[in-house]
């Protein structure tokens, strides 16, 4: 029975793909003295196959707190955009969910996958 379990974390280990830290701000919101932006940070999810390159989904990510946080909406990665040496980036761009009344919107670059390999 153990064997068998080894073997079911090596094959789910093979099968994993990389992934993608990320971190940044929002754009700002609202006016005069409620004006505000949020940070946020997280991991994307696995490489997803696309075209000639590959995306990667980010399901689930919050802003940080002061009245209220918002929701980083699901979005998908642009494609792989090489930065030397076999490393890559994405670029994305998206909305958080409405709270108080507002969204914000951001954009980013994700960071290099594998920094140091």
């Amino acid at each position: 029975m153990k064997k068998r379990a080894f073997n079911q974390v090596t094959k789910c280990r093979r099968a994993q793909r990389h992934d993608h830290e990320f971190e940044g701000s929002t754009k700002l919101a609202e006016e005069g003295n409620d004006r505000h932006n949020h940070r946020f940070a997280g991991v994307t999810g696995q490489a997803i196959r696309s075209g000639n390159s590959h995306v990667h989904e980010i399901d689930l990510s919050r802003t940080d707190f002061m009245d209220h946080f918002h929701n980083l909406k699901k979005i998908t990665t642009g494609p792989a955009i090489p930065v030397g040496n076999g490393k890559h980036v994405h670029f994305v761009t998206g909305m958080t969910t409405r709270v108080d009344g507002h969204v914000h919107r951001f954009n980013f670059a994700t960071l290099i996958d594998s920094p140091l390999t």
